[in-house]
């Protein structure tokens, strides 16, 4: 099946009330299942994120801590739409698409999440400057998560 065919097929499926999709071509067959959102990964995350700090020496950790979380917190932040692996670049080898301090429009190319074995090229959805990257290439990402820091 082409591969402009089957991004259609995902962004009506995105798009839709469906939640899975079954297609016949000759040979070929494609299935694409809407997955939902698990909002009750999120707590646990969070608590377990709150619980080193309160256990943390009560002077000198969180003064350290303070200005590398501020910038973190200021801007916008660009978030993953999907379940996937978090590429930097468009091929192994090649330049970054984005850098810290590199200038972005919105709708250009910013990462790559490949999810399922299709690469989705992921588009900046505000113009500014990149201040923060918070994911490491090839690391996987969650629907929802921040993955940079445009001001």
């Amino acid at each position: 099946m082409d591969l402009r065919k089957l991004k259609t097929l995902i962004d009506l499926v995105a798009e839709s009330d469906i939640s899975e999709l079954e297609v016949t071509e000759g040979e070929g067959k494609v299935r694409i299942v809407k997955s939902q959102p698990q909002y009750t990964m999120a707590m646990p995350q969070q608590m377990m994120q709150q619980a080193p700090a309160a256990m943390a020496p009560p002077a000198a950790a969180p003064a350290a801590e303070t200005p590398a979380a501020a910038p973190v917190d200021a801007g916008h932040k660009v978030t993953s739409p999907m379940v996937g692996t978090f590429y930097r670049a468009p091929s192994p080898g090649a330049s970054n698409f984005v850098e810290i301090g590199s200038t972005v429009k919105e709708g250009q190319t910013i990462c790559i999440i490949e999810a399922m074995k299709l690469l989705n090229e992921i588009e900046c959805d505000k113009s500014g400057v990149v201040k923060a990257i918070l994911v490491e290439n090839g690391q996987p990402v969650e629907f929802g998560q921040a993955l940079f820091v445009i001001e």
